[in-house]
């Protein structure tokens, strides 16, 4: 037995060593190991060229661009007339070596076509006092253009030329913008030809800003330049979400901070002036202020939530319904007032001659009126 059991670990001890040699030596000859080797499985990326067409936003702007056109605007604008050029004496001597007083000053903005028919919806500056505007569509043709309404209290003008089958923006969705959406702005800036920035959704509802009456932007980081006001601000699928307006700069070029009047506030003023010719809002003939921290405190108020109501027109809406100096404003028909400018465009929603119903806080109680709502005064054109 022992030496049965000798015979075999010498031959097991052999076989191990004669498999060594060969899978040292000769490893093609064992089984498994021959033939090429496998092949490395590396798993499948998109090539930069399909990621380009991914993020690429060629077909919104496709869409936007043939809607979008330039608008140059012209006018007279004479000079101050210095006292000496009244004196009979001075003139004679000088009088035929003046200056013609009268220049003509131009500029350049942007519009958008929103209607098949020629309406073009723009800023209220860009075509403020022109004697004479002229739309340049991006075919490269010009047509003159004539001013069928304008708002300066949004900062909106509705242009119209004399063409038909013309290329109308879609109008999008402001409510339903969200912050850090892509947008972006189409115009002319600087006068170089159509242009195309792309950016963020900054915030939404900025106010405050000292721009318009009635304020609530879309603040983005597309870049805004001179010749951008009146352009389109769109979204990914080219619809348009607002109208290019304002910059904050201290250098005249953009730094990240636009602001576009949203597309909500552009449709009621399109509408309207379309209809009639000019933008009718509700009023009550009070004057409020902000509710700050002392103030609230002065007034023993639980926050700073309302308007307080500094002043009211004698013989106004507001005081024929008993509203009083003081008094806090908190709801118009339901619906909270958050501060002055929410209560300014809550009240100007409402139309005139509506029973508006209001809630107050009077010396620490709570007081309802009903306010027959009357039309708001056109703001006082500028002085040149």
């Amino acid at each position: 037995m022992l030496r049965l059991w000798l015979i075999f670990a010498q031959a097991a001890t052999i076989a191990v060593a004669a498999l060594f040699v060969v899978s040292t030596f000769r490893p093609e000859w064992l089984p498994g190991r021959g033939g090429a080797p496998a092949a490395v499985v590396q798993s499948a990326s998109p090539s930069a060229s399909s990621v380009t067409r991914t993020i690429s936003y060629s077909d919104a702007v496709q869409r936007a661009t043939p809607t979008v056109v330039n608008i140059f605007t012209s006018k007279e604008v004479r000079a101050q007339r210095h006292p000496l050029l009244n004196d009979p004496i001075f003139r004679r001597f000088f009088g035929d070596q003046l200056p013609d007083e009268a220049q003509r000053a131009s500029s350049l903005g942007s519009g958008v076509i929103v209607s098949t028919s020629g309406y073009v919806l723009t800023n209220h500056h860009v075509v403020e006092a022109a004697d004479e505007i002229e739309v340049a569509l991006p075919d490269g043709k010009k047509l003159l253009a004539k001013l069928v309404g304008n708002d300066p209290e949004t900062d909106l003008a509705v242009l119209r030329v004399d063409s038909e089958n013309l290329p109308a923006i879609s109008f999008g969705s402001s409510e339903t913008l969200r912050v850090g959406d892509v947008v972006l702005a189409i115009g002319n800036p600087f006068g170089v030809g159509q242009t195309v920035t792309s950016g963020i959704v900054s915030a939404l509802g900025r106010t405050g800003l000292g721009i318009n009456t009635f304020e609530n932007f879309i603040q983005t980081d597309a870049a805004i330049n001179p010749g951008n006001s009146g352009g389109a601000l769109i979204d990914a699928s080219g619809s348009l979400v607002g109208i290019n307006t304002a910059i904050f700069s201290r250098s005249g070029g953009s730094m990240g901070i636009g602001f576009a009047i949203p597309v909500s506030t552009a449709k009621m003023v399109l509408d309207q002036i379309v209809k009639s010719g000019s933008v009718t809002r509700g009023w009550i003939g009070v004057e409020v202020q902000e509710i700050t921290p002392p103030v609230a405190e002065s007034f023993k108020l639980d926050n700073t939530r309302g308007a307080l109501i500094a002043g009211v027109l004698r013989g106004g809406p507001a005081d024929k319904a008993g509203v009083k100096p003081g008094d806090v404003l908190l709801e118009v028909q339901g619906k909270p007032v958050a501060d002055p400018a929410g209560m300014l465009n809550l009240i100007a929603a409402l139309a005139p001659g509506q029973s508006a119903k209001v809630k107050l806080k009077r010396q620490g109680q709570s007081v309802d009126a009903n306010i027959t709502v009357g039309r708001r005064p056109k703001p006082q054109a500028r002085a040149e």
